[in-house]
């Protein structure tokens, strides 16, 4: 892993010296999107102050896990641009589907180690907080050749703690479910809408720890047989990672 660890920090850095720019959802930016900017990031005075001020609210650990697309017909008017983008689908599966499912037995595992654990839609209730929240896809490419899981985090992670998740993730997944990394992660995983708490009230509060998972490609058939048929290996890859990082933060012993 140290190998794949490297590669994909040199490939984020790369990313960020390019810029990002705000993306509604997983598809290509919106027109007339603007680029980031400071002033969407920081309040003007003091902008750690709220950081320093912030303390963990008392009682078990807690986890969201987000089914990416799942009702996505119910999103509110400020997320509007995502009705109609279903998601990727192949061999008569559903993006939305698949995840849900992922999102169901990981929560299963978690819930066996004393961690309380919300299972949302598209739609994250406002502010949302917990000590780790995973938003989980699945790719799909037009290219069948195309495989992998990547994750990623926020550009911009108050909590100090999204790139160590990110980083544990790649671990124990890899480990679960045998798949190969795709080093291929794309600007609009970082622009994730539900990281942007600084743009929507339906957004993760800025003191969650927040990850994206595309857990493989829909649309390959070898991942396909991985995420449709060995769900619980995946979930096992997923709540790993979660379990471990928690661990770390003394969340959980």
């Amino acid at each position: 892993m140290r190998i794949r660890g490297i590669a994909f920090a040199i490939f984020i850095t790369a990313g960020l010296a390019a810029g990002l720019w705000w993306t509604d959802g997983l598809g290509e930016p919106a027109e007339g999107a603007p680029p980031y900017a400071e002033a969407d990031l920081e309040p003007p005075d003091d902008p750690y102050a709220w950081v320093r001020e912030w303390r963990r609210p008392e009682g078990p650990p807690r986890v969201g896990l987000q089914a990416g697309h799942w009702k996505n017909d119910e999103v509110p008017e400020e997320l509007n641009r995502l009705v109609g983008n279903t998601g990727s689908s192949s061999g008569g599966y559903a993006e939305w589907e698949v995840n849900l499912k992922i999102a169901q037995e990981t929560k299963n595992i978690l819930k066996q180690r004393g961690v309380e654990v919300d299972i949302l839609p598209a739609t994250v209730p406002p502010k949302y907080w917990t000590d780790a929240f995973l938003a989980i896809h699945a790719d799909g490419s037009l290219d069948k050749s195309k495989s992998g899981y990547k994750f990623a985090h926020p550009r911009r992670d108050f909590t100090g703690g999204a790139d160590r998740l990110t980083e544990i993730l790649y671990e124990t997944y890899g480990k679960a479910t045998g798949l190969a990394v795709d080093l291929n992660v794309t600007r609009n995983m970082r622009g994730y809408y539900a990281f942007a708490w600084w743009r929507y009230e339906h957004a993760v509060h800025p003191m969650t720890t927040a990850v994206i998972a595309e857990t493989g490609f829909l649309t390959n058939p070898s991942d396909r047989r991985v995420l449709v048929d060995k769900t619980e290996a995946v979930a096992q890859g997923l709540a790993s990672g979660i379990i471990n990082f928690l661990t770390e933060r003394n969340l959980l012993e």
